[in-house]
């Protein structure tokens, strides 16, 4: 799926924002075993697929970051089982079929010196094509950049209907 005006999206109305983002939730949860099981079981029997993940740990807690298929859903599993949450905005893009896509996108946002904090890689891919989520200082000088050097962002949408 495109993103703004030619996919006749109003990304204004979306949570306030206009521009495509994802939504990424951060859960604390304790470092010890089986914790993390028992975060991917809550999705079991539900809609919501993860499509992202990454793990930070340290010697008390780990913090643990998804992107899910349906983030309104996701967001009601996390609360239900009573879990400390934290929603952040990332953007995510496919990457073009090249020998190194990853550098062309780092050296876009270089170039518009944005600054990238988190990067991860998507486990499933919304059109076939692979794609990571990228956590940056400026979400719309990003997007913009990109959309620039021809890179197809994803929103929401596109993760709702993945494989």
């Amino acid at each position: 799926m495109s993103s703004g005006e030619d996919a006749g999206i109003d990304f204004a109305t979306l949570r306030g924002r206009d521009y495509p983002s994802i939504r990424q939730f951060t859960v604390f949860l304790e470092n010890r075993v089986g914790q993390l099981l028992e975060v991917v079981r809550r999705f079991e029997g539900s809609n919501v697929r993860i499509v992202a993940l990454t793990i930070s740990d340290s010697t008390e807690c780990a913090v643990v970051r998804f992107l899910l298929s349906d983030p309104e859903q996701g967001r009601e599993v996390l609360e239900r089982a009573g879990l400390a949450i934290v929603e952040s905005d990332l953007i995510g893009v496919e990457l073009p079929d090249s020998p190194q896509p990853l550098l062309q996108v780092c050296t876009a946002l270089l170039q518009a010196e944005v600054n990238i904090t988190q990067v991860y890689p998507l486990l499933a891919r919304p059109h076939g094509r692979p794609a990571v989520a990228l956590m940056v200082d400026s979400i719309e000088m990003a997007i913009d950049t990109l959309a620039s050097k021809g890179f197809a962002a994803l929103n929401e949408d596109d993760l709702k209907h993945v494989e």
